[in-house]
């Protein structure tokens, strides 16, 4: 079935997005992807272009951010979709490196939250990266070794710390959030027209080659007037981006590595997932941006620092068939408090999963907080 096919069969009926979604998602035949947008080639008229605010952020702090001048960023809306924005890789040549070691080798370290910590107690859970990079070097040899823990990583919470049971976040449950992840987002939502962002909470999805984020909105977060940010890294990946309800076909896209959404205004509360890793292809096992080096030897100051070529050994192997995806959110208005009782609400968040038997669901739902889309 090629892609315009799948389009016929999914513009009308009771749920557009679910057919759309197991059509990106099947693997044998594999999908045909000549209907995906591809922004760093925008040639549809579904895109145009946006203009950012070039002049509220100086190109020093952005730079020290890793990222470009602003006035350089290639941005794009989508007609049909106001308040959503697609960059198309805005960071400097060699930044995402430290970005990617940040999130493999440093946000999952205590007191942050994972997966794993779902079924095994702190002390193992404790310096993930130093645990798993023996067995991953001897991997790289060659040799059949067990999973590490690195490699059993499916999400990491920041700030306010995600309840997947009760869908809500909570005062109680909030550790510091990474002063470098809240100022790159400060400086993103800014030159998206919404200075004073105020970083409160992520989740990092850590996909394999074979894991999908399942259809959700993002609705837990009390103020819905501030933007949702993604940051993408590592492979490929088709995301569908729908409408208020499932039976809205949605729109699929590619995330390169690099790329930033973000979702604001009407856009902040549409469905949207990510039914696929694209499989790299042949001979290019990671995008060529994440092979470049910082071209200028890092400041003191600066937020972005070299990563060891020891380090970046141990994050280009485990890219070689992974994403890694980060999203930050602001949870409060400005002045806003936790309601004194937390009610659970009927968020349908999800966090990234893979489809398996319904055997194995119950199992990982008791270990992740999560259930699989269905």
């Amino acid at each position: 079935m090629t892609a315009k096919m799948a389009a016929s069969i999914v513009e009308h009926g009771e749920d557009a997005f679910r057919k759309l979604f197991k059509f990106y998602k099947r693997r044998n035949p594999p999908p045909d992807f000549s209907d995906v947008l591809n922004f760093s080639k925008p040639c549809n008229d579904k895109v145009f272009a946006c203009e950012l605010n070039s002049i509220s952020i100086c190109e020093e702090d952005v730079s020290k951010a890793g990222l470009r001048p602003v006035k350089d960023w290639r941005a794009f809306g989508l007609h049909g979709y106001p308040g959503f924005i697609f960059i198309s890789n805005p960071f400097l040549p060699g930044s995402q490196q430290y970005w990617v070691k940040q999130c493999l080798k440093i946000y999952p370290q205590k007191p942050n939250v994972c997966n794993l910590d779902m079924h095994m107690s702190s002390v193992e859970t404790e310096n993930i990266w130093e645990k798993s990079i023996d067995v991953i070097r001897r991997k790289g040899c060659g040799k059949r070794e067990p999973k590490t823990l690195l490699e059993k990583l499916r999400w990491v919470t920041l700030g306010y710390h995600y309840d997947w049971n009760s869908k809500t976040y909570s005062p109680d449950h909030y550790t510091p959030f990474p002063k470098e992840l809240h100022s790159l987002s400060h400086k993103v939502a800014a030159a998206c027209g919404f200075p004073g962002f105020n970083a409160e909470a992520g989740i990092l999805n850590y996909y394999r080659s074979d894991s999908s984020l399942g259809i959700h909105v993002d609705e837990s977060e009390l103020d819905h007037t501030r933007p949702l940010l993604s940051f993408s890294f590592g492979q490929t990946a088709v995301f569908l981006l729908g409408g208020t309800k499932r039976e809205d076909r949605p729109t699929a896209m590619f995330m390169n590595s690099g790329d930033v959404m973000v979702m604001s205004g009407p856009s902040r509360l549409l469905y949207h997932a990510v039914p696929c890793i694209v499989p790299a292809p042949a001979g290019n096992v990671l995008p060529p941006c994440l092979g470049q080096r910082l071209e200028t030897e890092a400041q003191d100051c600066d937020i972005i620092q070299s990563v060891s070529e020891e380090d970046w050994d141990v994050c280009s192997w485990y890219l070689q068939t992974s994403r890694v995806n980060v999203t930050v959110r602001q949870v409060l208005a400005s002045g806003q408090t936790f309601p004194s009782s937390q009610a659970s609400n009927l968020s349908t968040d999800s966090c990234e999963k893979s489809e398996e038997g319904t055997q194995k669901n119950k199992k990982r739902k008791s270990e992740s907080g999560y259930e699989r889309d269905t």
